[in-house]
C-alpha cells in the first residue's frame, strides 16, 4: 500500500513539474480549464498520500510524536484543499452524470472524514481519530485504486464508457469498506484508553 501510494504520488508531482509533456489529455484539459482546481487537488492529494503513508506506521508515530503532529497538519490541510478541489472539478469528469456523482461524494466523504479526524484529536479523542483518520487514509487511497482499475478494466475489454462511471464509484467504495471493517474487527481500540500514550494538547487548544 506504501510503496503504490507513494509511485502515485510521485506521478502526479513530476506530471505536474517535471514532465508536463506526459500528462494525459483529460489531465491537460482540466489543466487548461480549471487550473487552480485542478493543481490544488493533485498536489493536495499527493501530498495527503505522501504524509499519511508514514503517519500509519505506530512505532514512527509513538517515537517521533512531534514529526507525527506536522505531517498531520500537513495530511489535514493538504486532503482538505484536494477534497474541495475534487468537488469543484467533479462536474467536468468524463463519463457523465454517474461519474460526476461518484467523485463528487468520495469528495465529500474525504473532507468530511479528514475534517472529523481533526475535531476528534482537538478534543482528545485519540481512539476516535484514529479510527476517522484510517478511513480519510482509505479516501486518499481512491488516487490509487483509480490507477489499478482503470488499466485492469481495459485488459479485461470494457469500453472505457462503461468502465468509468464504474470506477468512479468502485474507486472508493470498497476502500471505505475495508477500513471500516478493519475498525470495527479492531476491538483493542474500544479497549484502548485515550492516554495510552501520552499526547500534549495542541497549542492554542482548549
Amino acid at each position: 500500500m506504501s510503496l503504490l501510494a507513494l509511485a502515485v504520488a510521485g506521478y502526479a508531482i513530476s506530471m505536474l513539474l517535471l514532465a508536463p509533456e506526459a500528462r494525459p489529455p483529460f489531465v491537460r484539459g482540466l489543466l487548461s480549464d480549471w487550473p487552480v482546481a485542478a493543481l490544488a487537488h493533485f498536489l493536495g492529494g499527493a501530498i495527503a498520500l505522501i504524509a499519511d503513508t508514514f503517519q500509519l506506521n505506530s512505532r514512527l508515530r509513538n517515537r517521533f510524536i512531534g514529526a507525527h503532529r506536522w505531517l498531520g497538519r500537513l495530511y489535514i490541510l493538504a486532503a482538505a484543499m484536494g477534497g474541495v478541489a475534487a468537488l469543484i472539478l467533479a462536474p467536468h469528469s468524463m463519463g457523465g452524470l454517474i461519474s460526476h456523482l461518484g467523485f463528487g461524494l468520495l469528495a465529500v466523504c474525504w473532507v468530511g472524514s479528514t475534517l472529523n479526524a481533526y475535531r476528534l484529536i482537538r478534543r482528545g479523542d485519540l481512539v476516535g481519530h484514529r479510527s476517522w483518520m484510517i478511513r480519510s487514509y482509505a479516501l486518499t487511497l481512491a488516487a490509487v485504486t483509480l490507477r489499478l482499475y482503470i488499466p485492469l478494466s481495459q485488459l479485461a475489454g470494457f469500453p472505457m464508457a462503461i468502465a468509468y462511471p464504474a470506477i468512479s464509484w468502485l474507486c472508493w467504495i470498497p476502500n471505505l469498506l475495508i477500513a471500516e471493517w478493519f475498525v470495527r474487527s479492531r476491538h483493542h481500540f474500544a479497549r484502548l484508553p485515550n492516554n495510552a500514550f501520552e499526547l500534549k494538547p495542541l497549542r492554542g487548544s482548549a
